[in-house]
């Protein structure tokens, strides 16, 4: 009785396995499907599709962060869409890395501005505003004076920085002004020369009676150092000088 009732369960489960498992692999196990393009889907959508379709998503993420994709769209899938492959095959759904990655801040200061957006840009920072700021040093025209980001700051892709860009002041010949050089310690002589050369003329000169300093030294000045005056004006000096 027993052997008997053994053998009834086994051709019961012999016949669920056939149908279970046997008879589909052997229907399915010649027969190929056409993987459908699921690029540009968001993720969900795509395994949804892919499932349909008798397929299996699985994620993989991009080597790189794409700063205009969501985190949850396919870029890429493999295998390639329209490829045959077999039923319940894996397909690999490329999606956006979901950090952004950190970069060091590059130093801008110095560097023409076109080069330092470019430099920004290769690291996917944004330049958030421009401000220019009048300089006299031609090597200065057109090139970075300072940015909010201090350079080596570690920072995510996105942000964004606002640059201060030299621009050259050209003024009318009349509006110039001039740097009053410094004189002190040179003799009339080389004082004479120095302001002439800086775009100035000289002044009233005052000589001052000293028994310790030098003859025809340059003791004082007026106005003072790095004052600054319109082109051809004068400076006036105070001069050593032995005599009563």
């Amino acid at each position: 009785m027993k052997t008997f009732w053994f053998r009834v369960l086994f051709v019961i489960f012999a016949i669920v396995m056939f149908d279970r498992v046997i008879l589909p692999f052997y229907t399915s196990s010649g027969r190929e499907i056409s993987v459908p393009d699921v690029r540009n889907m968001s993720f969900e959508d795509a395994a949804r599709k892919l499932k349909w379709s008798g397929l299996e998503a699985k994620k993989s993420y991009n080597v790189r962060y794409l700063s205009d994709v969501g985190p949850d769209i396919v870029l890429d899938q493999l295998p390639a869409a329209m490829s045959s492959v077999k039923p319940g095959r894996n397909v690999y759904l490329v999606l956006n890395r979901q950090e952004k990655p950190r970069y060091s801040m590059p130093e801008l200061v110095g560097r023409p501005e076109n080069e330092a957006r470019q430099a920004l840009a290769r690291i996917g920072m944004t330049v958030d505003d421009v401000q220019f700021q009048s300089v006299s040093n031609v090597e200065e025209d057109g090139r970075v004076l300072s940015q909010t980001v201090p350079a080596n700051v570690s920072v995510k892709i996105g942000t964004g920085v606002a640059l201060i860009v030299g621009k050259l002041s050209v003024e009318p010949e009349g509006m110039k002004r001039m740097v009053v050089p410094e004189v002190l310690g040179m003799s009339i002589e080389q004082a004479r020369s120095v302001i002439l050369q800086r775009g100035l003329t000289v002044g009233k000169i005052t000589y001052e009676y000293s028994a310790m300093l030098v003859p025809n030294t340059v003791i004082s000045q007026k106005p003072a150092v790095n004052t600054f005056l319109p082109a051809g004006q004068q400076v006036e000096m105070t001069v050593v000088t032995k005599e009563h």
